[in-house]
């Protein structure tokens, strides 16, 4: 039988070892994947979080810079967005809002902006447009929205079995749930990510109009 020294001594290395995991952890995850635990993407959307900010840039050059404040009227239309690819791979773009319809009671959680699928390397232009864009539309009393831009690296070209939304349709993007289309088609943890935050302005009614 072990004497009683010889457990402390075992049951404080075993904590060490637990200790030093643990911060080896929070070391090894990258500042991107920092961010999203901080504006609570993970755990909201993500179990875990990207490797790479992703390049997003709307039109007059206004950028997509982890969690800045942008105007609905500047994100109105689809932007540019660049990641380093591989030559031989295809990739699978989304942009969700996790606060819908606000960040305090998220019931219709997630909104799915965009969805390109079998971009082939980095060329967005080429991908299958199964969601069009649709921009930044928060409703006026609805408070601050995330809006996520996730990359996925895909496995191969795949078959999605997803319904294609023109940028016009509104039935059929609400309650998305990105964990789940990640798991059903085997794209593993996303590659690069990035977000900003927007708000009700008096410029939404008129793009709502504009959609609709």
């Amino acid at each position: 039988m072990l004497s009683s020294q010889w457990v402390r001594i075992y049951l404080s290395v075993s904590l060490s070892l637990c200790v030093g995991v643990a911060k080896a952890r929070d070391y090894l995850d990258t500042e991107i994947t920092n961010f999203m635990k901080t504006m609570d993407v993970i755990p909201d959307i993500l179990d875990e979080g990207p490797q790479d900010f992703l390049n997003i840039t709307y039109h007059g050059n206004v950028q997509v810079d982890g969690g800045n404040e942008l105007k609905p009227m500047q994100v109105r239309d689809e932007p540019a967005v660049t990641w380093p690819a591989s030559a031989d791979s295809y990739y699978t773009l989304l942009m969700v809002d996790p606060d819908m319809p606000n960040a305090i009671r998220p019931f219709q959680r997630e909104f799915l902006h965009w969805m390109v699928l079998n971009i082939p390397s980095n060329l967005l232009s080429l991908g299958d447009v199964r969601v069009g864009y649709l921009g930044a539309t928060p409703m006026n009393g609805s408070g601050s929205h995330r809006y996520v831009f996730l990359l996925y690296k895909q496995v191969e070209y795949t078959k999605f079995k997803f319904k294609k939304l023109a940028k016009h349709n509104i039935p059929g993007r609400l309650e998305f749930h990105t964990k789940q289309f990640a798991k059903k088609y085997n794209l593993r943890n996303p590659v690069a990510g990035n977000l900003f935050i927007s708000s009700w302005s008096s410029d939404v009614p008129q793009l709502i109009k504009a959609i609709s």
